[in-house]
């Protein structure tokens, strides 16, 4: 047996946060190839493309700056408030996960690993990796790390999918709302029936996660004949599962209070910075608009969704009947 399929047999046999961590170990010693190289200059040219069609927002949003001293200083205030409340739901959410009571190495990471994210054009997975080393070198378990960051992960995407069910009494009772948003505000609603189907379907069975598993080995076997054969990549799948079911245990009522919170005080934020503006919109069509624009901001086209989310944000408060200049503001 060759040495790289002897490290593919133990990758293989190992746990997922074994197997993660030599992942990582792997592609921190290894030189760029070409074909790294190429792939990176395509997702930067995305990004380019990106930014540039967006341009106009980004250019109305910096040209915002001057007006900022004309912002209520009070909304001002409970903006900034509910942003500081809003992290510590993160920071907290992620301990809870993590399994930890450490509360600077938790912090340190995940501000190093969203600047990473932020500053990269789909920088999702080398943010992820710069968390993980950071976790582990602090002290928190390979396993820990590895399903408390997938969890945590999870529970984020998941509850921001569920925010347009709680705009559905407005758009149905409410007063008239514009098309696009009412639109909108069903599509993400079926989203999050078909995550949260998927979610208890994959916790609750085996099934689902086996065929996935196969299926993903299959396609990769296939696509890369000649590196050593992957195998056992369903079993693998099926231990991460129920290392992120371990995860939360007991205590998921506080997991999901704390989702809640971060998702709701980033809101109020929003809310608080367009009072700030001496706009009066309806709290639940920003509701609205909020989650819209955080679920296309998961989309890595840009860093840190540059443009993308003030394109779509802007616009989403626009049809919200948000005078334009005060949505560019706030």
């Amino acid at each position: 047996m060759t040495t790289d399929a002897s490290a593919e047999f133990e990758r293989n046999e190992a746990t997922p946060s074994e197997a993660m961590a030599a992942s990582i170990a792997e592609h921190g010693t290894r030189g760029l190839t070409w074909v790294t190289v190429a792939k990176r200059a395509v997702v930067v040219a995305i990004g380019g493309v990106a930014i540039y069609l967006v341009l106009p927002s980004i250019t109305e949003v910096l040209a915002s700056w001057p007006r900022l001293s004309t912002l209520n200083p009070i909304w001002f205030g409970v903006a900034v408030g509910a942003e500081v409340v809003h992290f510590f739901c993160t920071i907290a959410l992620q301990r809870l996960a993590l399994r930890t009571k450490a509360w600077f190495v938790v912090v340190t990471a995940q501000l190093a690993g969203n600047a990473v994210t932020n500053i990269i054009p789909a920088g999702a997975a080398a943010g992820a990796a710069v968390e993980y080393r950071m976790l582990e070198r602090g002290g928190v378990d390979s396993d820990s790390a590895i399903g408390g960051l997938t969890a945590f992960s999870l529970l984020g995407v998941g509850g921001l999918l569920a925010l347009p069910i709680f705009t559905l009494p407005a758009i149905l009772f409410g007063a008239p709302v514009s098309r696009g948003l009412e639109n909108t505000a069903f599509i993400g609603i079926g989203a999050f029936v078909l995550f949260a189907g998927l979610g208890a379907a994959v916790l609750a069975t085996h099934r689902p996660l086996v065929f996935f598993g196969r299926l993903v080995q299959r396609g990769r076997n296939r696509l890369f004949r000649k590196r050593p054969a992957m195998t056992g990549l369903d079993m693998r799948v099926l231990r991460q599962r129920d290392a992120i079911k371990s995860v939360l245990g007991r205590k998921w009522l506080l997991a999901v209070a704390l989702t809640a919170g971060r998702l709701l005080f980033d809101y109020l934020c929003l809310l608080a910075a367009l009072r700030a503006t001496g706009s009066h919109p309806r709290p639940a069509i920003v509701l609205l608009a909020y989650a819209v624009a955080g679920v296309i901001a998961l989309v890595p086209i840009t860093p840190g969704g540059l443009g993308i989310v003030e394109a779509s944000l802007s616009g989403l408060l626009i049809l919200a009947g948000v005078d334009a200049s005060q949505a560019f503001l706030a």
